[in-house]
């Protein structure tokens, strides 16, 4: 299997953890931020990042040496050509992200366009795009490093679904192919295990002031027969 070429957008915390995901996957990659401090503190979280695994012996000296050799890091996007996959990890502002892949796009006109969106639809970011079919989401959790899940969302254009799921794979993830839906699989779940508590909560709530207004009644009307007495 030959090397991919990949790039991530976004150096922050998610962006920091997918782009050490690739690189411990043994694929070059690229690291781009508009902003040189958040540039220097994501290169400093994968360093910090490789180096606990290599004092817990789970990666050896020349491993996080190899590791941090393959990364490269930039504030312009054009250092992303030739790159053959793309990972977004921009805040959740879906005008920003179309503007970005409508750039994205341009740039690497061969690339899958893969969003780390977590409630955004990726049939609305593929339309700042001219070819939505390279447009995909790839749903990391946090911290990247450490949760294998990543959940593959085929937008309404998307290509095949098989050659998407590979993609991650190949980044050592486990894959899960999910509807293009809000919350898609597990944060859908979770919002409705949460929503089931709170209403759950909430009728506990209701009779408990319901037996609590029923004891202020009856002690309310004793008070007054004992006062008449």
């Amino acid at each position: 299997m030959t090397d991919l070429r990949v790039g991530v957008v976004g150096a922050g915390t998610m962006g920091s953890g997918i782009a050490q995901v690739a690189l411990l996957a043994g694929h070059a990659l690229t690291l781009v931020d508009v902003q040189p401090e958040m540039i220097a503190r994501g290169r400093a979280a994968i360093a910090a990042g490789v180096q606990r695994l290599a004092d817990k012996g789970q990666l050896s000296a020349d491993a996080v040496a190899a590791a941090l050799a393959r990364l490269h890091t930039t504030s312009d996007l054009n250092d992303l050509a030739g790159a053959g996959l793309l990972i977004e990890a921009a805040p959740e502002k879906l005008a920003l992200k179309q503007a970005l892949f409508g750039q994205l796009s341009v740039v690497c006109p061969a690339a899958v366009l893969a969003s780390n969106t977590s409630s955004l639809r990726i049939g609305d970011i593929a339309a700042g795009t001219s070819d939505p079919t390279r447009v995909v989401g790839m749903h990391f959790f946090n911290p990247a490093p450490l949760m294998p899940l990543v959940e593959v969302i085929r937008g309404r254009s998307s290509a095949d679904a098989l050659a998407l799921v590979s993609n991650a794979a190949r980044l050592g993830q486990n894959p899960v192919l999910a509807a293009d839906t809000p919350g898609f699989i597990v944060n859908r779940a979770h919002g409705r295990t949460t929503w089931r508590r709170c209403a759950s909560s909430a009728r506990v709530w209701r009779r408990y002031l319901g037996s609590t207004r029923r004891w202020r009644r009856s002690a309310f009307a004793w008070g007054r027969s004992a006062c008449s007495t």
